[in-house]
């Protein structure tokens, strides 16, 4: 499915910015090794988020190698900081080397290990979060980190409309007050998800369609 058309893509990715070689390399090897990525669209928006709201702490629940890490990094002050979760211990190392090499080593934490329960261990506020884990666990994501979220501050899901896993039209027809039966976990996690944030008093939603979407929740 075509989140964009042809032309709204291409221009898209003609405005994305600068991309230094590490940057460049790291989208090489995602397409090597079949590990997709959130795309520079969708990385370069992040960066933009985190200056945005002037962040200075940053949580992901799941990193993989590194690559929107890098790219929040650059927002971060110098004594700013960005926790990566990730359970694959050589996607970790991976991460570490490449933003060692982009000169942001010294304001990130790498956490070997389950995301929710590394969250527990840090204290907020956090001034963006980004919600990029296995995606039937998306709704326990938020509920772990949603008050730890700063005022102001604002949560991104990756993945909220496809990913090449769940059902995009089992999700629409879901947001649009329908009760399809037989819904796989990874399409009812996504679901679930943006019912929640939606719905949630705290916090104001809007849909991006940047990369496979994006969900953007502000807390107000």
């Amino acid at each position: 499915m075509k989140l964009l058309p042809e032309e709204t893509r291409r221009f898209v990715s003609a405005m994305v910015p600068d991309r230094d070689d590490t940057l460049r390399e790291m989208e090489t090897h995602g397409e090597e090794i079949g590990f997709p990525t959130v795309g520079p669209e969708v990385g370069g928006f992040l960066r933009v988020v985190a200056r945005m709201v002037g962040a200075e702490r940053i949580f992901e629940f799941g990193s993989g190698f590194g690559y929107s890490a890098y790219w929040f990094a650059g927002a971060l002050p110098d004594d700013g900081e960005i926790v990566l979760t990730e359970h694959d211990p050589d996607e970790l190392d991976d991460a570490r080397e490449y933003l060692e090499r982009g000169g942001y080593a010294d304001r990130a934490v790498f956490e070997d290990g389950d995301a929710l329960e590394t969250v527990e261990r840090h204290d907020g506020p956090f001034d963006v979060v980004l919600i990029d884990c296995h995606k039937d666990g998306y709704p326990d994501a938020f509920d772990a980190v949603r008050e730890k979220v700063a005022e102001g501050g604002v949560v991104v899901a990756d993945n909220a409309m496809e990913s090449g896993i769940q059902d995009f039209e089992t999700i629409l027809e879901i947001l649009e007050d329908g009760d399809p039966d037989d819904v796989d976990d990874q399409t009812r996690g996504i679901a679930d998800y943006l019912l929640a944030v939606r719905d949630d008093p705290d916090f104001e939603t809007v849909a991006i369609p940047l990369g496979e979407g994006i969900a953007v929740s502000y807390r107000t």
